[in-house]
């Protein structure tokens, strides 16, 4: 078998098998807030530090900087456009001028599913663009899907903790069995993505290449910063989350320098 192909596989499957982790984590021991503000702003600094050190700069080698420039906003559109879908177009933060209509709104026309359903079909989705990025990056250069893979394990890890916490939260009936079900759907989308990529995608010119991994990169961009960041930060005990997000990025960049 193709050693490109067996490092597909293998990087695909331990990122896919790190959400139920997560999961079983959240069931056997119930993480502390401060655990998954360490964890979960880790998975920040990672997530950053990927796209800045190898994401991005792999994109610029393959393509123009309009075509990264593109396909990396396509990519964060895609998910952004998810958001709004599943929100009813609607969203507002917690101290938003919008809150109270954007509130009033979704007591009328609820969201589309319950908050676990919200994130974890959300992630499902998101991980399809995450699995085409492990794909494509074995595709061209072995040593990006290794810290790719990396991030999006560590990343997937931290979300099924999350969505345990919060299938805990809202007293869901049959929590350990929902938890168990969204996380291992979430692995499988994107096993089954990665996959995909490698096997559809790698006789692609290098220009297309450097879109589509920018295009990932934008996906990823967006979950960072409009999910794990806020989740990381609403946790944190004396800045706990941007302790562990700096060390995640730093460790990336260390990662980067040696490959």
């Amino acid at each position: 078998m193709n050693n490109d192909l067996l490092l597909t596989l293998g990087v695909a499957s331990a990122a896919a098998v790190a959400s139920p982790m997560g999961g079983l984590i959240a069931i056997a021991i119930r993480p502390s807030s401060l655990v998954l503000s360490i964890t979960v702003g880790f998975a920040a600094g990672v997530l950053l530090g990927t796209f800045a050190f190898e994401m991005m700069p792999k994109s610029l080698e393959l393509a123009s900087v309009p075509v990264v420039v593109t396909g990396f906003l396509l990519g964060l559109a895609l998910v952004y456009v998810l958001d709004l879908y599943v929100n009813r177009w609607q969203m507002a933060g917690v101290e938003a001028d919008q809150k109270r209509a954007v509130d009033r709104l979704h007591r009328r026309k609820k969201p589309r599913g319950s908050g676990i359903a919200v994130l974890a079909g959300g992630t499902s989705a998101e991980e399809l663009i995450e699995g085409m990025a492990i794909g494509i990056g074995a595709a061209f250069e072995p040593g990006v899907v290794l810290i790719v893979g990396l991030a999006i394990c560590v990343d997937n890890l931290s979300e099924g903790m999350s969505i345990g916490e919060l299938a805990f939260d809202e007293e869901q009936q049959g929590a350990n069995r929902y938890i168990l079900g969204w996380t291992s759907v979430i692995g499988i989308s994107l096993f089954v993505s990665a996959v995909a990529g490698w096997f559809l995608l790698k006789g692609l010119s290098e220009a297309v290449l450097g879109f589509l991994f920018a295009m990932g990169a934008g996906g990823m961009f967006y979950l960072t910063i409009t999910d794990l960041v806020p989740e990381a930060e609403s946790h944190q005990f004396q800045q706990s989350s941007a302790i562990a997000n700096a060390i995640g990025f730093l460790g990336v960049m260390a990662l980067a320098e040696l490959t």
